[in-house]
């Protein structure tokens, strides 16, 4: 039994540890809660009551905040949309600083289009920090490509671009009525499905529609 307990409190202990590692933020807070939580349990059956009140401040102040980030997850009084030129210098500026990043969900992607491509960039933002970018590229009859759609790590479990597509209104003021993408072997399929480009209206290349569904 000792052995059991033992081996309990380790496990809080490691998931306490474990949730200040992560980048995303959602991840964070439920790897810490539930450490939290059986830390508070651990500490209560062996009898160190400081411990007990401390962890379970923590596991409160986890949940309190995984309810606000849920619920603020899709209100877009949280999230605006800011169309920008994309030569816009503060584009340029975070698209480099999170260069590695953003090469490594769209290794195909230039800071400028191609010459003769029309490209429409939007900046997301919350508050006034810039958290992620999407860039489309009209192919014509009101249907653009996708080039970018990309999100800090912390925020991509909030799929934020679904402000672009879906509540903004800034396609459709742009002239766009539908957007299509291809994935690649480094597409965060996670973030699409949960709210990216495709199930907010976006439509993958008909010969990849499978893949982005997750079917394959």
């Amino acid at each position: 039994m000792n052995v059991i307990l033992e081996i309990v409190g380790w496990v809080g202990s490691a998931l306490i540890v474990i949730s200040l590692m992560q980048a995303r933020v959602l991840r964070f807070r439920w790897l810490n809660l539930i450490g939290s939580v059986i830390a508070t349990a651990y500490n209560a059956v062996i009898g160190i009551w400081p411990f007990v009140a401390m962890n379970a401040v923590i596991a409160l102040i986890s949940a309190y905040w995984l309810r606000r980030l849920y619920r603020e997850a899709h209100d877009p009084s949280v999230y605006q949309v800011v169309p920008v030129a994309p030569d816009d210098p503060y584009l340029r500026h975070l698209l480099a600083v999170h260069s590695a990043d953003v090469a490594a969900h769209a290794p195909d992607f230039t800071q400028l289009p191609a010459a003769g491509v029309t490209r429409h960039t939007f900046l997301i933002v919350r508050g006034d920090e810039a958290v992620g970018v999407v860039a489309v590229a009209e192919v014509g009859d009101g249907v653009a490509d996708v080039e970018l759609d990309w999100v800090k790590p912390r925020f991509r479990d909030f799929t934020p671009g679904q402000f672009v597509y879906r509540e903004s209104g800034a396609l459709p003021a742009a002239g766009i009525r539908r957007v299509q993408l291809i994935p690649h072997e480094n597409t965060d399929r996670e973030y699409l499905l949960q709210g990216g480009a495709h199930s907010l209206g976006a439509r993958p290349r008909a010969h990849l529609g499978d893949r982005l569904m997750g079917a394959a």
